[in-house]
C-alpha cells in the first residue's frame, strides 16, 4: 500500500499523481476504436512485455488512437510498479494538452483513510477533455460505446514595496537555407560551447520541464537560461517534426556584476525561461496585448518642488557642509517619492516587470546626471545653460525599435532585425496645482539626450546590463506576437498546455515596487535655482510591427526549394537545443 507519513518530496508527490492520471486512460484504447483493443498487446502488457505493447503503440497511424494506446501502456506500467517508465511512456502522447491534464491531476484521495484536502480526485474536467479531444463519436455520450473510469488506487499526499536598485560600475542570407542547416547540426552536445546561432524547440522545452517535474528533478540551470542564449534574432517553425524554435547567439554563462546571469563571452544578460513564459503568457492572448510600466510624480510633491524652487529661486544656496546637508534635506522632503505602476495585465510580482521598472528608472538616473552615460551621452543636466520660461516635467519612455522583420516565402522562417529598443521625450507643462498637461512635443535639450541614449544604446547595454536585460524582454514580446499573429502554435500543433497554466507552471515572484525615490536633479545657475523633474516608463506594444503589411518576404530566389521536406532531429528524445 502506497502510504506515507510526514513530508512527501514532490517528484514521488508528483508521481503517484500520474499512477491515478494514467489509471483514469485504462479504457481509453478500447473506446478509441469503438471495439475491443488488439488482444496480442493486451497479452503483451498482462505478461509485463511493455516494450513490444509500446512499439505496437508506436505503429498505431491515427495520432489519437495512438496517445490512446500510450497511455493505456503507460496505465499497465504504473500498475507493475515502474513509474519513471510510464511517465517516459506518457512524454510519446502528441497532444500536450492532453499529457498536460494527466500529469497536473491532483486531489487524490489517500488509500484506507480519508480524502486530503477537498476530498477525491475531480477527473471530470480530465473526462471532458478526453471525450472531446480523442474519437469523439465514439464515447457513450456521443452515441458510441466507450466509457472511462478510474483505477482503483490512489496516494496519501501528506516587503514593503519600495525599489531600491543595486548601483554598479541582422545576421542576413537566405533564411529557408539557414533554418534548414541548422536544424541538421544536431550532433553537438555541450551547451557551455559558444554558438553564433542556437536553436531553442519550445515545445520540446515545454514537453521536458514537464517530465522533469513529474518524476521529481525540476528545471535544471541549462532550462533557466535557456542553453545560454542571449539575443533572440530568429523564429523557426518545424511542422514536420513540431519544433516552434527560437535562434540567436549563446555560448557558457556566468554570475556577473548586480548578480545577473550573463555571457561569458560578451557580458551580455541570458534570455531566462520565467520571463519567457511571464511574456508568452501576457502576449499570446490577443492582437491588442501590452504592457509596461510608469514612474510618476506625485502631483503634491511636484506643487511642492514648484514652491521650494520659487523660494530659492533668488537666494543663495547655503554653503559649508552643515548648512548644504540641511538644505539638501529640505529639497529631497520636498520631492518626495514617485509611484511605480505595472500595466497590461503584467504580473508586478514576476521578475520582467522588475526589469521593466528597474531599467526606466536606471535611464532617468543617467539623464538626470545622477549616474555616469557613456561617451556621446550626454545628461540632460550638463547640457542645461540657462532655466527654461516655465517649469514643467520631463518625460522619457521606453518603447520597441526594430527594423524589420523578414520572412522566407513559406512563411516558415522570420529574422528579427534592429537593437530592440530606444527612448522617446517629451515636454509636460505644469500647473502651479502640481497637475501635468501633456502637449505632446518635446525640446531641443530634451530630445538631444533620448536620441544620444537611443545611438549608444549597444554601449549602455555593455555597461549596465539592466538595459540589455529589457532588451531580452522586447524580443521576447515581439517573438511571441510573430507566433501569435502567423499561426505558428497551430502549425505544429502546440497549445501552451503546460507554460500557459501558472498554476501548473509557477515562475518566481517577489515584492511588487510600488514607490521609488523621485529622479530629480538641480543646477545653481546665475539666473536661480533650476530644479528639473521627470517622469515616464516603458511601453512594449508589437501590434503594428507583426501585421501582414509589415513583414517583408525577402526576395531570394529558389528559397522554398532550399527548404528540406524532412528535418532531421536531435538523437536524444530529451534533447530541447541544438546548434
Amino acid at each position: 500500500m502506497l502510504l506515507r507519513t510526514g513530508t512527501v518530496r514532490v517528484g514521488l508527490r508528483q508521481v503517484l499523481i500520474l499512477l491515478v492520471g494514467v489509471g483514469l486512460l485504462g479504457s481509453i484504447a478500447s473506446a478509441s476504436r469503438g471495439d475491443p483493443p488488439n488482444a496480442g498487446v493486451q497479452a503483451q502488457l498482462a505478461a509485463g512485455e511493455f516494450a513490444p505493447a509500446l512499439d505496437a503503440a508506436q505503429k498505431v497511424a491515427d495520432p489519437k488512437q495512438r496517445d490512446a494506446m500510450l497511455a493505456q501502456v503507460a496505465a499497465a506500467q504504473i500498475q507493475a510498479g515502474a513509474p519513471a517508465a510510464a511517465v517516459k511512456t506518457v512524454a510519446r502522447v502528441g497532444d500536450d494538452r492532453l499529457r498536460a491534464h494527466i500529469l497536473a491531476a491532483q486531489g487524490v484521495a489517500p488509500i484506507g483513510g480519508a480524502a486530503a484536502g477537498n476530498g477525491a480526485a475531480d477527473f471530470e474536467p480530465l473526462k471532458a477533455l478526453i471525450t472531446s479531444t480523442v474519437a469523439t463519436k465514439t464515447w457513450a455520450d456521443n452515441g458510441g460505446i466507450g466509457t472511462l473510469s478510474e483505477f482503483a488506487t490512489g496516494v496519501y499526499v501528506d516587503p514593503k514595496g519600495i525599489l531600491r536598485p543595486l548601483m554598479k560600475e541582422a545576421r542576413t542570407g537566405d533564411l529557408a537555407a539557414l533554418r534548414a542547416n541548422n536544424q541538421q547540426r544536431v550532433g553537438q552536445d555541450d551547451v557551455r560551447c559558444s554558438s553564433p546561432l542556437r536553436m531553442i524547440s519550445l515545445t520540446r522545452l515545454e514537453k521536458q520541464i514537464q517530465l522533469n517535474e513529474a518524476l521529481g528533478q525540476g528545471v535544471d540551470e541549462t532550462m533557466k537560461y535557456l542553453a545560454g542564449l542571449r539575443r533572440i534574432e530568429y523564429v523557426f517553425v518545424y511542422p514536420e517534426t513540431g519544433d516552434l524554435v527560437l535562434a540567436g547567439p549563446a555560448g557558457d554563462w556566468i554570475l556577473g556584476a548586480e548578480n545577473r546571469i550573463v555571457s561569458r563571452d560578451t557580458g551580455d544578460p541570458v534570455v531566462r525561461l520565467d520571463d519567457l513564459v511571464v511574456i508568452f503568457r501576457q502576449m499570446m492572448t490577443n492582437r491588442d496585448a501590452h504592457f509596461g510600466c510608469m514612474i510618476n510624480p506625485r502631483k503634491e510633491s511636484l506643487k511642492n518642488v514648484q514652491e521650494f524652487q520659487a523660494k530659492w529661486s533668488k537666494r543663495r544656496i547655503p554653503e559649508g557642509t552643515a548648512a548644504l546637508k540641511t538644505w539638501c534635506e529640505q529639497f529631497r522632503a520636498a520631492v518626495g517619492k514617485q509611484d511605480i505602476e505595472v500595466f497590461g495585465g503584467l504580473d508586478p510580482q514576476t521578475r520582467a516587470a522588475r526589469t521593466l521598472v528597474e531599467a526606466d528608472y536606471r535611464m532617468k538616473l543617467v539623464g538626470m546626471g545622477l549616474e555616469e552615460g557613456v561617451p556621446g551621452v550626454t545628461s540632460y543636466m550638463s547640457q542645461i545653460k540657462t532655466p527654461p520660461k516655465e517649469m514643467g516635467v520631463l518625460r522619457w519612455w521606453f518603447t520597441l525599435n526594430y527594423d524589420s522583420i523578414q520572412t522566407s516565402k513559406d512563411h516558415l522562417a522570420f529574422n528579427i532585425r534592429g537593437q530592440g529598443v530606444k527612448v522617446e521625450s517629451e515636454n509636460e507643462h505644469l500647473t502651479t496645482q502640481g497637475e501635468r498637461i501633456h502637449p505632446g512635443e518635446s525640446e531641443p535639450l530634451n530630445r538631444q539626450f533620448t536620441e544620444s541614449f537611443t545611438k549608444h544604446f549597444g554601449e549602455l547595454c555593455v555597461k549596465y546590463p539592466i538595459y540589455a536585460e529589457l532588451r531580452n524582454l522586447c524580443d521576447l514580446a515581439l517573438a511571441a506576437s510573430l507566433v501569435r499573429e502567423e499561426g505558428m502554435a497551430d502549425k505544429v500543433n502546440w497549445h501552451m498546455a503546460y507554460f500557459g497554466n501558472p498554476q501548473a507552471f509557477v515562475v518566481q515572484q517577489g515584492a511588487v515596487p510600488k514607490e521609488v525615490d523621485s529622479v530629480v536633479n538641480y543646477r545653481v545657475l546665475r539666473q536661480g535655482l533650476f530644479v528639473a523633474h521627470v517622469s515616464g516608463g516603458v511601453e512594449v506594444k508589437t501590434s503594428e510591427l507583426v501585421s501582414r503589411q509589415a513583414i517583408k518576404v525577402e526576395s531570394y530566389p529558389q528559397l522554398q526549394e532550399k527548404r528540406p521536406s524532412n528535418a532531421a532531429k536531435p538523437q536524444a528524445a530529451d534533447r530541447w537545443w541544438w546548434d
